[in-house]
């Protein structure tokens, strides 16, 4: 039913704006025939509207994988840089959230393990909306940091790294088959400030999967079964996004060729000292505007990886 929606709506926003060009074309002429300068203003303001319109739309038509029109599972970790790195980490996760937000995503952090001095060594996240992922998966990857140090007190510059992964949310029982026998399940008590708020109670939850390796925990949750079902759900995405590395290795040996054009160490980085720029290795979009980026103004570096990788496949 959900997916009878989607369609359904695409199907009515498409009709819907050729009815409105059809619209303007009528009044089009009947202004050319009168002569009347101020409809012929009106109907070219209204046609600049619907040519944004469509541009928007056309964007829409490169977020066509399978899985793109999906919810995204974010995950950052700190890379090398230590303290640096960790700090990078929560302007990331920031910049993500802000990017939800602007958009009218709904987002919730799953699992956060905090740096020891400041910032986030890791950190799960959830971005619930239309083709979250189809948009962040352009976000995978190294993202570098330039900058000078607020941690340091000669004030030198220093460079930080942070992962940025990207998975689908997959449904229950859709795609990834999880055996309940291949789970090895963990509880622990949660850690919190201490004083009253000190947990009495195991939790907390570690979910290992034993085929494949993986290790997912989540402690936010008041109960023990909510922390269950949030590691599963983190479970499936990456077991998913396993799942969709072999199927783009199988395609790539069998079409006889890696194309890895721009692709590197780092996908974008991010100087912020002693000038401002930030820019994408991969497209080569580029802007100076690093304080409107950090802010979670991502939507042209998105639409440039998008085409570029589309460009590449044609």
């Amino acid at each position: 039913m959900r997916r009878i929606s989607q369609i359904r709506e695409t199907v009515e926003t498409w009709r819907g704006m050729e009815d409105q060009a059809k619209d303007l074309l009528g009044l089009l002429e009947l202004a050319g025939a009168d002569g009347d300068e101020s409809l012929l203003n009106e109907i070219e303001a209204d046609a600049g509207v619907l040519q944004e319109r469509l541009g928007k739309l056309e964007f829409r038509l490169l977020l066509s994988g399978e899985y793109d029109d999906k919810n995204a599972i974010l995950a950052v970790h700190a890379g090398a840089g230590g303290t640096e790195s960790q700090d990078w980490v929560q302007m990331l996760l920031r910049m993500f959230l802000r990017w939800a937000e602007r958009r009218g995503y709904q987002h919730e952090v799953l699992d956060l393990m905090p740096g020891e001095e400041a910032g986030i060594k890791s950190v799960v996240a959830q971005i619930t909306g239309p083709y979250a992922y189809g948009y962040l998966k352009a976000e995978r990857g190294v993202h570098r940091l330039v900058r000078i140090s607020p941690f340091d007190a000669a004030h030198r510059r220093h460079t930080s790294f942070a992962l940025v992964e990207v998975m689908p949310e997959v449904e229950d029982a859709v795609e990834v088959n999880i055996i309940p026998d291949d789970l090895k399940i963990d509880v622990f008590r949660a850690s919190s400030a201490g004083g009253q708020n000190v947990q009495k109670t195991s939790t907390a939850v570690r979910i290992t999967h034993r085929p494949s390796g993986l290790v997912v925990t989540c402690q936010n949750e008041r109960s023990q079964f909510q922390n269950k079902e949030t590691a599963l759900k983190i479970l499936r995405a990456r077991l998913m996004e396993r799942e969709l590395e072999k199927r783009e290795e199988e395609r790539a040996r069998l079409k006889g060729e890696h194309v890895a054009a721009g692709w590197g160490n780092q996908i974008r980085s991010y100087v912020l000292q002693p000038y401002t720029m930030v820019k994408d290795h991969r497209s080569g979009y580029e802007t100076s505007n690093s304080a409107a980026v950090l802010d979670g103004d991502l939507d042209q570096f998105m639409e440039h990886y998008l085409r570029s990788t589309l460009e590449a496949k044609a």
